[in-house]
This record gives structure tokens, sequence and C-alpha cells, in this order.
């Protein structure tokens, strides 16, 4: 659907609802561990920090997947024909530990569905809220923002490169991290591993390197810097792609009491940019 066709009337989807039970195991994470660079946590420990992006996947048969590589569209999610799908960001409420080795429970719920245009044409937003939960005890709420945009040329600058702030780390992004993030989160989406798919089809340089796994990096650095603090809040939201080979740098700075800002990018600018909040 295009800025001309007439509007779709999305209200149906919203309010809609999914169930997914997963056990937290020690074999993927040891699998997520190894991605990212990090010490295994055991049985009983905490889960790291958006580590529950890396479960509760529904493992779609390969027919009912779209060109795309992404789940056929029209089920639980809305319709969103001829368009480029993108994780534009989301919030994350801490509210206690996932616990390794332990059985858990996400409950998603379709919360708005906006249609926007602007100068790359229609751009139909769906706000996803995930309830996870063990024990019948809320453990984490997100909100996940889901953008689907018409094939444009994607953009590929941000302004300047960003600070260097209170910490920083680099980050190398390889055609195997991109592969193993992928492994471990169950994600067919072409854009992150098929070369000709990603510059061919949806016109990026390179291989587009996951918003999730930029925000986890992001996280992780904060965390590193800062291992007496406790993440109580983070919002995140995607300004650019960015593409292997080009390396990329996570940082941030306290602003005060309880508050920091963070960053990822490069000498092109900012890729994504996110708050927390801590005690």
């Amino acid at each position: 659907m295009s800025a001309s066709d007439s509007p779709v009337d999305f209200s149906a989807w919203v309010g809609r609802t999914e169930e997914a039970q997963d056990h937290l195991s020690h074999n993927l994470i040891k699998r997520i561990a190894a991605t990212f660079g990090q010490p295994v946590p055991a049985a009983g420990d905490a889960l790291p920090p958006l580590w529950q992006w890396c479960f509760f996947q529904d493992p779609v048969f390969q027919a009912q997947l779209g060109t795309d590589g992404h789940p056929a569209r029209g089920g639980f999610l809305p319709p969103a024909d001829n368009r480029n799908r993108m994780w534009a960001g989301g919030r994350v409420e801490f509210i206690q530990p996932l616990k390794v080795g332990a059985d858990a429970h996400r409950l998603s719920t379709i919360v708005n569905i906006e249609e926007k245009y602007g100068r790359t044409g229609s751009l139909l937003f769906v706000t996803l809220r995930h309830d996870y939960s063990q024990n019948g005890e809320l453990c984490v709420r997100e909100e996940q923002d889901i953008v689907y945009r018409e094939p444009n040329p994607p953009k590929l600058t941000s302004g300047d490169a960003p600070e260097q702030g209170d910490w920083s780390e680099t980050i190398e992004p390889t055609p195997t991290l991109l592969f193993r993030y992928s492994a471990v989160t169950f994600n067919g989406h072409r854009i992150h591993y098929d070369y000709p798919y990603v510059t061919e089809v949806e016109g990026y340089p390179g291989l587009v390197v996951h918003g999730p796994m930029i925000a986890t990096f992001n996280l992780h650095a904060f965390i590193h810097a800062n291992p007496e603090k406790r993440v109580r809040h983070f919002a995140y939201r995607g300004v650019r792609p960015l593409n292997v080979p080009t390396p990329f740098r996570v940082g941030g700075r306290i602003l005060g009491a309880g508050k920091a800002q963070l960053w990822a990018g490069n000498e092109a600018g900012i890729a994504q940019s996110a708050e927390i909040t801590f005690e």
C-alpha cells in the first residue's frame, strides 16, 4: 500500500494477544554468551538484560515464510505486503530478573497500530507489549515498536559522529557475528545474512546489523562501566542502520542521579540512541 491507496482499517488487530512458553535453557544461554563474549550464567542466576529476545521464538515452517525471511504477514501481526520491516525501538522495564534454567511465559499484545506519511512514503507503526513472567510473577515488561516502510533507499548518515562519553566500546560487525545472532534468536530476516538480497532487493550497502543486537551491546557497555548500578528502565530508538563491515562504537554518559544517555554509531553519525534509569 502507498500513500495514494485507500487507508486500511487495522483496528481489528489492536488488542490481539499471543502467548508463548519457553525454557531458559543452559545450552542456548551458552550460545548467547559466546556470541556476545560474556560469561555464562549458571542455573538459577539472573538472565542478563535483553537476553530474553533470544527466547519465545515461534519456529514457523519454511513454507510459511515470506520472501524477506520473516513469517508471512497477516496472522498475529497485521498484513503489510510490499513493505520492508524494521525493529524501530522500544522500552523495557526490568521489574525482577528472569532466572536461568527455569520455565518462563510471554504474553504479547498489540497495543497500537498507526499509519504515518512522510518524505519516504507510508510508514506503518505497530506497537507490541510483551509481559515476561516466571512462576506467575511479572519479571520484565516491554513495548516493542515495529515499522513497515515502503521500499525506499535507506538512510545512511545522521550527522556528526557520536561523542566519546564517559565510557565507550568498539564493536566490529562481521558476517559471522550477524549469523550467530540470527541463529540464537531464530531470526530468518535475510537482510542480516543474504548479501545479494540485502543489496539488490532492499538497497542497503551491506549486511544490516540487528537493531536488538546493537541495543544489547549498548546496554552491556553501560553495565560493564557501571557494574554497581541496577538498570530499571531502558528506552532505545533506531536512527539509521549500521552495516557490515564498518565498526561502530557504543557508549554513553551519566546525566544525573539515576539517569544515563547512551548511543551507538560511527563516523557517519548516531545509529541508535537510548536512555536508562537506574538505581
